[in-house]
């Protein structure tokens, strides 16, 4: 079985919406199977629409040259944090980290 964790998401009214995500999914996937607003994820996590868009926080580590790129695409304006979603996998690490979801312009 695999390890689940909680992630929260902030969102844009200020209201948390607590996730349960599996380790090694990606954080869009536990976004999208929990139906939280404003994480759309129209391109299935193929890093070509940026309707994944985060803001992380201080999580380690950052985009990649290809998300940093598509990040420029993003509906709401972006953050030294913003992150896509679609990009981040979900480690033990995470369990209760807060990712807040942007308003969409």
């Amino acid at each position: 079985m695999s390890e689940k964790i909680t992630l929260i998401f902030e969102l844009p009214d200020g209201a948390q919406k607590q996730v349960e995500a599996t380790v090694g999914h990606s954080v869009m996937q536990a976004a999208v199977l929990a139906n939280v607003p404003h994480v759309e994820a129209e391109c299935g996590g193929s890093l070509s629409c940026a309707t994944c868009h985060v803001r992380a926080g201080d999580l380690p580590g950052g985009p990649s040259d290809s998300e940093d790129a598509m990040l420029d695409m993003t509906e709401a304006e972006r953050s030294d944090d913003s992150r896509l979603s679609c990009q981040i996998t979900v480690s033990p690490e995470m369990d209760g980290h807060v990712f807040q979801v942007p308003q969409p312009m």
